[in-house]
């Protein structure tokens, strides 16, 4: 199965799991088929062992029917899926019949043994029953989800197509009514993007879902006060700079979440995160210990062009004028030492292929660890300038005074003043986003490059849109909602310090091992299904308990018989296991139509804010 759970490339379903709720869901059932792949027949059953695996068999029958259930409620209610998902749910039903067949006590034909039956006799049988089931499931799995990312797109046409709406508008009126609908369209839209988020697979995509979500949610309330600003005073150059800028960025953050969703690239283009010097030496580092295992592993030039490639990104570092001359001085001196261990490690390399050797020599394992500490102390060393960059930064920028300026000049209607403090502001910029830079060439992973880069972008976006807001404050000192439109930009600015401050401490607990990154809860979060009375969802549940009962009930008989005879009972456990996973999924599916949704209901600016779980 491709990106299985379990590793079983035994099952490939032909199909590529991205989200962690549709592997989970299969974790159970790959280690059934597991189970009932690798098990050892035991030709001894007792009578309790038969009946309690038949009723694990009926059981399992059942859930795949309820599963089934839901599956094609969903085909009736999508069209495009119809044909495909109906193919899916009948060769998920016909599996889990055969399973319910081949555990049959009253179906067995094989001999007796000692006065008692076999089970699981026909194991081709089972096998065959087990890929089907296993394919089937996965299919309709696969294509419910087609479905919520059909709901993400319809959700961000309606944003877009109110968005516009937004823009034209020319009454206070107008823009009220609007406005309310487009608030409760980007709520649903973060909830339907906040889920997709969590339950992706992929680090990467994570973090940049997480990036453009940001984006949106600080926008949302930024395009209420630019765009009031701008109909209250409609003459102004600079209010009206200051809202296209908004819908600008609305617009491309939009587009993202529609690229990682569908995993579009916009002409075929790939995007590929630059190069990091902590990726460029970990890179190195992997060459340089592969040679322990094989002389002939890469050609010698590959190591010295490598490591200059990683030097030649430090001069992020040494050509800053922010960097102090002592860390500039340790940085080119490790370098340096880092070259002289690559020259040493290439000469034993060299003088070991000429001797027609097969291993490394001593000399050249030497070289190797000599090698492979210069370059960690040279991560170490740019590390610790990043870090000690970021942090003297933030702790100088915590006051907020340029802000403060800005907002008591434009109060003043002091234009010279505004000019004079937006270039105070624009200094802080560029000393914050070349921080970024430097903070993602050691962040330690790819998600943290990202938000990295997601960063620098922001600091550099939001300075000209803190300068535009103050110049329209300038030009209408008075204006009540001009001043509002400022106070909601430089709080922009100040939250993305303080998550800044954050991203810092994650990238030292990387470095320093303490803990991983982008900790996420992956909930099955999945489409309207088959609305049920009270009767039924309770006929549901007591399923659900009866599956406990019988996992119960095999676990007593674990404990009674001999140690020949546990393989066919942990089956049971196992089949149990999966049949009840089932059901909490069916269960799930079923209950997501009760879902309260009634804050969508009245908006304002609190709802509006609230665009993240």
């Amino acid at each position: 199965m491709a990106s299985s759970p379990c590793g079983s490339g035994n099952f490939d379903s032909g199909l590529e799991i991205k989200t962690r709720s549709v592997e989970q869901t299969l974790v159970p059932l790959v280690s059934q088929i597991t189970t009932l792949i690798n098990h050892k027949d035991k030709p001894n059953k007792s009578e309790r062992t038969q009946q309690a695996i038949q009723r694990v068999g009926q059981a399992v029958s059942v859930a795949v029917g309820r599963f089934v259930g839901v599956g094609e409620a969903i085909a009736v209610e999508n069209e495009e899926l119809k044909e495909e998902m109906g193919m899916a749910c009948f060769e998920a039903r016909r599996a889990g019949d055969a399973i319910a067949k081949l555990t049959d006590v009253g179906m067995l034909v094989a001999p007796l043994v000692d006065g008692r039956k076999t089970v699981f006799s026909n194991k081709t049988g089972m096998v065959k029953a087990a890929r089907m089931l296993l394919s089937s499931v996965t299919k309709v799995l696969v294509l419910a989800d087609r479905i919520v990312i059909k709901q993400i797109i319809t959700s961000r046409n309606k944003v877009l197509v109110t968005l516009e709406q937004l823009e034209r508008v020319s009454t206070f009126q107008e823009f009220v009514q609007i406005f309310s609908q487009f608030g409760n369209q980007m709520v649903e839209f973060a909830h339907l993007t906040g889920d997709r988020q969590n339950d992706l697979k992929d680090e990467n995509k994570k973090a940049r879902m997480a990036a453009a979500r940001a984006v949106l949610e600080k926008c949302t309330m930024m395009l209420l006060t630019a765009s009031k600003t701008c109909l209250r005073h409609p003459d102004c150059e600079s209010a009206r700079i200051n809202k296209d800028a908004v819908f600008h960025r609305m617009r491309f953050a939009l587009e993202q979440v529609m690229e990682i969703v569908t995993d579009a690239r916009p002409c075929g283009e790939t995007k590929v995160l630059p190069l990091s010097i902590y990726t460029g030496i970990k890179d190195f580092k992997s060459n340089v210990e592969g040679l322990h295992e094989g002389l002939y592993s890469l050609p010698q030039q590959a190591l010295s062009d490598q490591l200059e490639a990683v030097v030649e990104r430090t001069e992020d570092f040494t050509d800053s004028a922010y960097t102090s001359h002592e860390h500039r001085e340790g940085i080119l001196q490790l370098c340096q030492l880092a070259r002289q261990d690559t020259d040493q490690l290439i000469a034993a390399w060299r003088e070991a292929l000429s001797l027609n050797a097969k291993e490394a020599s001593e000399e050249m394992e030497l070289s190797i660890l000599k090698t492979c500490q210069s370059v960690h102390e040279l991560r170490r060393e740019l590390h610790k300038v990043a870090v000690v960059r970021a942090a003297d930064l933030l702790k100088l920028h915590a006051e907020h005074l340029p802000l403060r300026a800005l907002k008591a000049s434009g109060g003043e209607g002091n234009l010279e003043a505004v000019a004079e403090y937006a270039r105070t502001l624009a200094e802080q910029k560029e000393q914050l986003m070349e921080t970024c830079r430097l903070l993602c060439h050691v962040s330690g992973t790819e998600p943290l490059e990202i938000t990295c880069m997601h960063a620098e972008e922001t600091f550099h976006v939001t300075v000209p849109q803190i300068i535009s807001a103050a110049q329209t404050l300038a030009l209408h000192p008075s204006s009540k909602i001009a001043k509002e439109n400022l106070d909601v930009f430089c709080e922009a600015w100040e939250s993305q310090l303080c998550d800044m401050g954050v991203l810092l401490r994650e990238i030292n607990d990387v470095f320093e091992g303490r803990r991983g990154v982008c900790k996420h809860s992956a909930n099955l979060k999945m489409v309207k299904a088959v609305k049920l009375d009270t009767e039924e969802q309770s006929t549901i549940a007591k399923l659900g308990l009866e599956l406990r009962l019988l996992t119960s009930d095999v676990d007593t008989e674990v404990e009674k018989w001999e140690d020949q005879e546990q393989d066919i009972v942990r089956q049971g456990q196992s089949m149990s296991s999966m049949a009840y996973s089932m059901y909490l999924f069916t269960r799930h599916q079923l209950c997501l139509h009760q879902v309260d949704t009634s804050c969508l209901s009245s908006p304002g600016r609190h709802q509006l804010s609230v665009l993240t779980r």
